[in-house]
């Protein structure tokens, strides 16, 4: 048997062969590597230089301070406080349900805010922006968090200015309230403008003015670490703070006009009659706006808006009603205008009133009538009978052009937005709306506010400031200045004119004595007048009444009840305020609507005389 032995000369050969070839594979190796960091650090210097200083340095936008809101007097309506909000950057966080997890363990998170966290992260578009998870932290939570930082990337603490409206309920129908921006709001918004900012106006002053209030954006150039937690700041560009905004509103005043409804559903709309400013602005009940602002709890929404009572509803602005006899002092003044009748014409009141070949009888509140009754009297006691003859006598064609030029029909404010025009019938309207045409019984029922014809309180009260400037319009405004420039009116309105201006001193007499004459309708607010008022009361009726049939207000469930109407405006040589209000359901506008025009009246009346009794007479 034979034994191999090693060729030594062979192995020799393959070894070199070996490591040639891995010494040509090193070298090629060591060649790539050094190709690719003369690319990476010579040919792309400038590239990979940019984004490294990017990831150490970045431009943050920063929020404007939005502007402020105060009354005619100087009184802080909307603030800005300083609060701790919770963010999480969707794009620094690895493990999202872990994150929220250890945060739910640190610091009180409810199940609502979770919810409201998770759905705005599955919406969210640009997730290298921060999206909020709670507002107003406590130290102790500030602290927890900042403690346990190294657990939590992408989780912010962050130090902002907050909303907050320090009369409550009392404004929420007029300052109205700032928001989380929802994703419709996103889209409409300019982006840059809005990039820092999380909340929008959402009613009120606070949408109106949203442009001016809001403010510009500013920036700053920070260095932050890896985990993007700021380190210092290198730039800033600061962000121009919102204007301020001052209002004709007398905040006091409509403290003093809430206190006066004592928790009754209506409302109340207070001018000043030389410049068309608001005075006073309240629909009862209302709501508190603070838990708006970062975001109201379900159970709290819920209750709002489902309560019978729609607190949310602004009925100074949006409610609609039938404004009964309110209207005859306008009316009055189309029977004269068109001379159907004068003020020394008397006609027989039985206590009805019917049309020829009609059966159906038109009553008069008074049942047994008032016997004979000329248009003074006929406006001191409210006469039914009187109207619908002398609206008969008018006509539809004459009555609608002559209150138009009152604004009824029409949007009554300058910066308001969404308040209703409401509703002043005409033939064309009937035969648009309706596909009828328009009978006298339409005519008869309209001579007493009453038929198709509406109204909001805010018409009611522009009209009735038009009617105190005697005719002198002046567009309804909530805005008196902005920063200090005077808010103009946006357009020049005609003003009413009518052929014998001693009208107006003589309609305004026969208004002044429904409230003082002892047969006047609103002879309850008359004891201890220091100035003279010019009122009218009205009542709307919701439910029918058939022909053989009387009101009877205890067979009536609560809400079907008539409504309760007021004009006035005072004091009548010299007008400085008007004003228009509705109780609903309050029956009785002498016993429930008048009393709280007269408390309303006397505060601002009081107000403007601290210093000097004045006794205006009446």
């Amino acid at each position: 048997m034979s034994i191999a032995l090693k060729d030594a000369r062979q192995e020799k050969v393959i070894f070199k062969s070996r490591a040639w070839l891995a010494g040509v594979m090193v070298f090629l190796l060591l060649s790539a590597l050094a190709a690719r960091m003369v690319y990476l650090q010579v040919d792309q210097y400038e590239v990979f230089a940019t984004k490294s200083e990017n990831n150490r340095v970045q431009l943050k936008p920063v929020a404007p301070i939005r502007g402020l809101i105060f009354d005619r007097n100087g009184v802080l309506l909307a603030e800005n406080l300083p609060s701790h909000s919770l963010t999480i950057v969707p794009e620094r966080v690895d493990n999202m349900p872990e994150t929220l997890a250890l945060l739910q363990a640190l610091i009180d998170l409810d199940d609502e805010a979770l919810i409201r966290f998770k759905k705005r992260n599955k919406q969210w578009r640009r997730p290298y922006e921060p999206i909020p998870l709670k507002y107003r932290l406590e130290q102790a939570d500030i602290a927890k968090i900042m403690v346990n930082s190294h657990f939590l990337p992408g989780v912010q603490v962050e130090a902002e200015l907050v909303r907050h409206y320090p009369h409550g309920a009392d404004l929420a129908h007029v300052i109205g309230y700032v928001g989380q921006i929802n994703e419709k709001e996103k889209d409409r918004l300019d982006p840059v403008r809005y990039k820092a900012t999380r909340r929008i106006g959402k009613i009120g002053v606070e949408q109106e003015y949203e442009d001016l209030l809001h403010g510009e954006v500013g920036y700053q150039k920070v260095e932050t670490n890896a985990q993007g937690r700021i380190l210092k700041v290198l730039d800033r560009e600061p962000p121009k703070p919102g204007q301020n905004i001052t209002l004709h509103l007398d905040a006091a005043l409509q403290s003093t006009a809430i206190k006066a409804f004592n928790g009754r559903r209506g409302a109340l709309v207070a001018l000043d009659p030389n410049t068309g400013g608001i005075l006073s602005l309240v629909s009862s009940p209302s709501f508190d706006p603070n838990p708006f602002v970062n975001g109201i709890s379900h159970k709290a929404y819920s209750e709002l808006r489902d309560s019978r009572d729609i607190p949310l509803f602004n009925r100074a602005i949006r409610g609609q009603y039938p404004p009964g006899s309110t209207m005859k002092p306008f009316i009055g003044l189309s029977f004269l205008e068109y001379g159907v009748t004068d003020w020394s014409e008397q006609i027989k009141d039985p206590g009805y009133y019917m049309l020829e070949n009609d059966e159906r009888v038109y009553r008069d509140w008074k049942r047994r009538g008032h016997g004979k009754v000329n248009l003074s009297r006929a406006i001191i006691e409210s006469c039914d009978t009187y109207f619908y003859e002398m609206a008969f006598r008018t006509g539809i064609d004459q009555l609608a052009p002559f209150l138009s030029q009152f604004g009824f029909g029409e949007q009554s404010a300058m910066d308001i937005g969404n308040a209703l025009p409401a509703l002043l019938p005409t033939r064309e309207w009937k035969r648009k709306h309706k596909g009828r045409s328009w009978y006298a019984g339409d005519t008869l029922n309209m001579g007493l506010g009453q038929g198709y014809m509406l109204v909001t309180p805010l018409q009611l009260a522009s009209a009735t400031s038009v009617y105190a400037a005697k005719g002198k319009r002046n567009k309804a405004k909530l805005v008196q200045y902005i920063d200090d420039r005077w808010l103009e009116n946006d357009e020049d309105l005609p003003d009413v004119e009518i052929l014998d201006a001693a009208n107006w001193d003589k309609m305004n007499k026969a208004m002044n004595d429904v409230v003082i004459s002892p047969s006047g309708t609103a002879r309850a607010i008359s004891r201890n007048l220091k100035y003279a008022i010019a009122g009218k009361t009205g009542t709307a009726q919701i439910v029918g009444i058939a022909q053989n049939e009387e009101y009877d207000s205890e067979a009536l469930e609560e809400r079907q009840r008539d409504h309760a109407l007021f004009i006035a405006f005072a004091p009548v040589e010299a007008p400085k305020i008007a004003l228009a209000v509705i109780v609903e359901n309050g029956e009785s506008a002498g016993l429930t609507a008048a009393p709280i025009a007269r408390t309303v009246i006397d505060h601002y009346l009081d107000s403007l005389n601290r210093t000097t009794e004045v006794d205006y007479g009446g």
